[in-house]
């Protein structure tokens, strides 16, 4: 049964602590109110070993249920303490339900919700808590919730496709890989002392297998740390802003995927401003929160100078079209926006039509990794085969002979 620590007030107005157990914050919430004590703040206490097991991340998806519910429960009338409250009582995840609790209890002791969200940063990000602090003050709390649970159900969507797309020719390299592992470390050895008591010649293949076979058997160790210290290096030089950028640049250059990738960004990029926008935050703070959500430093950088033409006066379409990192269909679907002053519904209709093409991006993606992975891990494999089979047949027309 978990343990629930609290403070209170007794009836004589002192102030205790202390701890009890119960089946859920609720219950013990009512046991103390029956105890005759006043403004409770109960938290469930987490042993240390319970805490790194279960730990205190929080899956999007989570976010994207809570938001939908908070939503809901302000369309019924149902003020926003009470709604966290039976979100935080009801989830089954440990790790939420001390969340909505904390959140609760900030709620409690006066402050607003979008400063509670403050204190989880990793959870909720910088668009979410902007467009969370507008609709506070627009009084759309409820609408600007749903609108952000149907964005994170749509990046999930996302995500999930090129997952989806990927297992296939995963599956296959990797399996490829072990088959190849397990003929060079098991079978060879074993076809290489028979070879060498028949004192036979051996086909070019053959030997080019086994030599390389050998190598590996006699360097494994240089080349694992040759790998490891590329891998470090590579992770030591992606923590400073250059490496990063460097990283990034390379990524969007790479034929097919980097194009992929910017489509993914852009489709991001026209969704969050879009949100933002429509939650009425002004458009230079609503591109600034955007710009960091997407996380790639070549887009952060040319985005950069849009605020700043912004600034100036240029709108933000010309500046845009400038980055050369936007499509110019969007750049003239934004340019529309502009002139006719419905930029949110265009931003809207923008991200909607690159959603689009993001799948057909994907799609195309799959269609050429998935040959490519099956045709080099076949010529792997057929070359060991070939190798094998082929001194086999050498090694009986000699015997032949």
């Amino acid at each position: 049964m978990p343990k629930f620590a609290y403070v209170a007030v007794t009836p004589d107005g002192r102030q205790v602590k202390g701890s009890t157990r119960a089946t859920s914050r609720g219950d013990a919430e009512v046991a103390l109110y029956d105890q005759q004590l006043r403004d409770l703040r109960v938290k469930e206490k987490t042993s240390i070993l319970k805490y790194e097991i279960s730990g205190p991340r929080i899956k999007r998806s989570d976010v994207m249920h809570l938001s939908r519910q908070i939503a809901a429960f302000l369309r019924a009338g149902l003020p926003i303490l009470e709604a966290v409250h039976t979100i935080g009582a009801e989830s089954e995840s440990s790790s939420v339900r001390r969340m909505m609790h904390d959140i609760e209890d900030g709620l409690r002791s006066g402050e607003r919700f979008s400063d509670c969200l403050d204190r989880y940063t990793k959870v909720f990000p910088g668009f979410y808590r902007g467009m969370v602090r507008s609709a506070e003050l627009t009084g759309e709390l409820d609408a600007v919730l749903a609108r952000l649970a149907v964005y994170i159900e749509r990046d999930l969507e996302a995500r999930r496709k090129i997952k989806s797309a990927l297992i296939y020719p995963a599956a296959v390299a990797v399996m490829s890989i072990v088959t190849v592992v397990v003929l060079a470390v098991y079978v060879l050895p074993k076809f290489e002392v028979f070879f060498e008591d028949l004192d036979a010649e051996l086909p070019l293949p053959t030997r080019m297998l086994l030599a390389f076979t050998g190598f590996l058997g006699s360097w494994w160790w240089a080349l694992a740390a040759a790998t490891g210290a590329v891998l470090l290096l590579g992770f030591l030089v992606t923590r400073f802003h250059v490496g990063k950028y460097a990283r990034d640049a390379l990524v969007l250059r790479i034929p097919v995927l980097g194009e992929t990738i910017r489509y993914a960004l852009v489709e991001r990029f026209c969704r969050v401003l879009a949100s933002m926008v429509g939650a009425g935050v002004n458009l230079t703070d609503a591109l600034a929160v955007t710009t960091e959500a997407l996380r790639n430093k070549v887009f952060i950088k040319r985005l950069g100078h849009v605020s700043e033409a912004m600034l100036e006066g240029e709108g933000i379409s010309g500046p845009l079209a400038r980055t050369r990192l936007f499509p110019g269909t969007a750049t003239q679907m934004l340019r529309v926006g502009e002139e006719t002053g419905s930029l949110d519904d265009q931003l809207q209709v923008t991200a909607e039509y690159y959603e689009v093409e993001l799948d057909y991006k994907i799609k195309k993606l799959t269609s050429i990794f998935e040959p490519l992975v099956i045709i080099v891990m076949g010529a792997i494999v057929g070359f060991v085969a070939v190798a094998l089979v082929s001194a086999m047949y050498g090694i009986f027309n000699q015997v032949d002979i």
